[in-house]
């Protein structure tokens, strides 16, 4: 790999790290796992104020994360990009792991 494919590398990893460096935004990602949800379903289970849910969804959406589907009124939201998949799970083995019986 040459410098110019590193550094275009390291740049991409850069800006998809920045998407992932907040913990609502952690959790809404851990949340919608291989599953897609409402924003609703969203603002219950993670106790999120529907304005800030909204930002945090619109800048996952921005940055290519996540995707979404209107059905009628409602919208819902899903994982788009496979890295994020393999990063969360990643994070949940280092960081959630499971309870001992």
């Amino acid at each position: 790999m040459n410098y110019n494919e590193l550094y275009d590398n390291a740049l991409e990893a850069s800006e998809f790290l920045k998407s992932l460096g907040n913990q609502w935004r952690l959790m809404i990602l851990c949340s919608l796992g291989n599953t897609e949800k409402s924003v609703g379903t969203l603002e219950g289970e993670l106790q999120l104020k529907q304005s800030a849910l909204s930002q945090h969804l619109a800048r996952l959406r921005r940055d290519g994360l996540v995707k979404t589907r209107r059905d009628a009124q409602t919208i819902y939201y899903s994982i788009k990009d496979p890295n994020v998949m393999k990063v969360i799970l990643v994070l949940q083995e280092a960081f959630c792991p499971p309870e001992k019986a």
